[in-house]
């Protein structure tokens, strides 16, 4: 592939994380956005070698940081980062760029929903709680009922979205 294939490709996929972050809403009982982030991200990780992967990963968190709008409902800066949600945003280059790692070979559906579900939603729980806890001072329970089990069922759909699309654009030598 082309370098100038492989940056608009990133590019690409910038834009489209960019975008996904506007597609999102709040839940009363969370400091975190349910949002359509997660989804594009696993797309990054299935579309992209490693590498790519966590450069295309941190230009977009680099976006959000420096102020542009990128970031869950529209939001930016540092403060975002180091925010009650923030465990989530530092999760993104070691989560995604691990499922691009292990994504394997062959594409396949149920080859990238589960790795996409075991690898992915675990580091960013993980990570998205620690941070939760630290910031606002809770408790674990707290934090696996605020940070943890209200996006289980949403990440599992857009896992199993993000691994569809990834093998139709797969077909596609996309």
């Amino acid at each position: 592939m082309s370098d100038t294939r492989k940056l608009t490709k990133m590019a690409l996929l910038v834009a489209l994380t960019c975008v996904s972050a506007y597609i999102s809403f709040p839940i009363p009982f969370s400091p975190a956005m349910v949002t359509a982030t997660t989804l594009v991200l696993c797309l990054i990780g299935f579309l992209l070698p490693p590498k790519e992967a966590f450069i295309t990963i941190c230009v977009y968190l680099l976006l959000g940081i420096i102020g542009v709008p990128v970031f869950s409902g529209g939001t930016s800066g540092l403060g975002k980062i180091l925010g009650p949600a923030g465990g989530y945003y530092i999760s993104y280059p070691i989560a995604y760029t691990i499922l691009s790692m292990f994504k394997g070979k062959t594409p396949s559906f149920f080859g990238y929903f589960w790795r996409s579900a075991v690898i992915t939603i675990p580091i960013t729980y993980i990570f998205g709680m620690i941070g939760g806890m630290i910031v606002t001072n809770i408790g674990l329970e707290a934090a696996i009922a605020g940070y943890v089990l209200p996006f289980i069922p949403g990440d599992l759909i857009k896992c199993g979205i993000a691994a569809w699309l990834s093998v139709k654009a797969a077909k596609l030598n996309i």
